[in-house]
């Protein structure tokens, strides 16, 4: 597995040189709001939203290190101050380098489906890695999520629906901004169907999904510590 990479405006950092969780108001200058991309491809939102609102602080997390490189040099060529990115397996990244409770939208776009039985278990949306995304967000914080795989998005909604204290609805046509990857300016011309949810967390939002909850005792009760861990943190979508 390569290392984790933080890119700031002023150059990379590696882990050795940071403190873990991340003390996200040490890397970008301001007091902004905090958004972040999960899987963000080539950076085009990401770059189209730091440009155009440079009051706000984005933060894009890519397994790519081709794509995660190409938005690093975008961005300092454009002489963005407001947007960093990371290279990691996004599991990892958010369950070791991230703070809790620190980004007010947190965005999941055309993911991998992982659509053969084998390999469910490295989507970023299970039952036993959902609080890893969810917890990102602040109290009055949402996730926004699209996919054009209609099945996965179907269990996506269902999934999210069954997570307590989390309020869910679909987002019928495109969202206001329009096209936020080049995916989905592809399939609206096309004219391809696409699921587009919303999620916010109530203050009743529990810690972990109950299917979760479940998994993590089954993993404990089945013995290693290295069994638990392979079952709580799956790999990313």
């Amino acid at each position: 597995m390569k290392p984790i990479v933080v890119a700031l405006p002023q150059g990379d950092v590696g882990l050795d040189e940071c403190d873990c969780p991340l003390d996200m108001d040490r890397f970008l200058t301001g007091r902004g709001e905090w958004e972040v991309e999960i899987g963000f491809g080539k950076g085009r939102y990401l770059l189209r939203r730091a440009e155009s609102e440079p009051e706000s602080r984005f933060l894009g997390i890519e397994i790519a290190s081709k794509y995660q490189r190409i938005l690093a040099r975008r961005a300092r060529r454009r002489q963005l101050p407001n947007l960093a990115s990371v290279r990691g397996e996004a599991t990892l990244v958010l369950t070791s380098l991230l703070p809790r409770q620190f980004a007010r939208v947190v965005h999941v776009y055309f993911p991998d489906p992982w659509p053969k039985a084998k390999h469910n278990r490295r989507r970023l949306f299970d039952p036993a890695s959902l609080d890893l995304v969810l917890d990102l967000l602040t109290p009055e914080g949402e996730l926004c999520f699209a996919t054009d795989y209609l099945e996965y998005g179907r269990l996506v909604e269902e999934l999210l629906r069954s997570y307590p204290g989390l309020e869910v609805e679909r987002h019928v046509g495109e969202w206001p901004d329009g096209a936020r990857t080049n995916y989905e300016a592809k399939y609206i011309e096309e004219g391809r169907e696409i699921l587009r949810l919303v999620a916010r967390p109530t203050p009743s939002r529990a810690d972990l999904h109950p299917r979760g909850h479940e998994e993590l005792l089954v993993g404990y009760a089945s013995g290693s510590d290295e069994d638990l861990s392979a079952e709580v943190r799956p790999g990313t979508a």
